[in-house]
């Protein structure tokens, strides 16, 4: 067993040795919201939004986009478990902005290992084969952390399928700070009806 599954394995054993009445919390968010950030090991939306289990949605991806997954997920947290209100928070220093699709698909076009970052930029060391395909995503990253929270709130107050009723706020969580700073263009952007 490789160290990293024995840690997580062996937290699992505490953690459900002290579980309590969390197996009767009930589906729907108490508190009736959900947060769409980024996946960065450096955020912990629990602590930095005061959540416990049970209180809120929290939907992660790279770079915290509004990715058509992304909504996806937070049309299913309003229209089947009562979500109200939505967060979308990036972060500084984010790794999302360290590349663009070209270089992402220049980096899988060379191989599938992992890549090397320095002063000049990313390299692949790796021996190949890579493939083609990174060419046909949009890797969503990021060149302004305010310019990007702002057109992610736009495109999810935009989207059909979003009411108009649901207030969307956006922030950048300062990863030196702890602190979430708010974008006022996203939040005008995403104001209820």
């Amino acid at each position: 067993m490789s160290r990293v599954k024995d840690e997580v394995l062996t937290a699992n054993v505490r953690y459900a040795s002290d579980f309590g009445d969390k197996g009767n919390l009930p589906m729907p968010p108490g508190r009736c919201f959900a947060v769409l950030t980024c996946m960065d090991a450096r955020l912990d939306p629990a602590k930095f939004a005061g959540l416990s289990e049970g209180d809120a949605h929290v939907i992660r991806n790279a770079g915290g986009r509004a990715s058509d997954d992304a909504i996806r997920s937070l049309v299913i947290s309003y229209k089947l478990l009562g979500t109200k209100e939505w967060f979308i928070i990036h972060h500084t220093d984010c790794g999302m902005e360290t590349f663009n699709n070209e270089i992402m698909t220049n980096l899988l076009n060379s191989s599938l290992e992992t890549a090397t970052v320095d002063a000049s930029g990313w390299h692949d060391h790796g021996a190949g084969p890579g493939s083609p395909e990174g060419g046909y995503i949009n890797w969503l990253t990021i060149s302004n952390q305010a310019k990007s929270v702002l057109e992610d709130v736009t495109r999810v107050r935009e989207h059909p399928l979003v009411p108009a009723n649901i207030p969307i706020y956006g922030y950048i969580y300062d990863c030196k700070t702890g602190k979430l700073i708010e974008v006022p263009e996203a939040t005008t952007a995403g104001a209820a009806a």
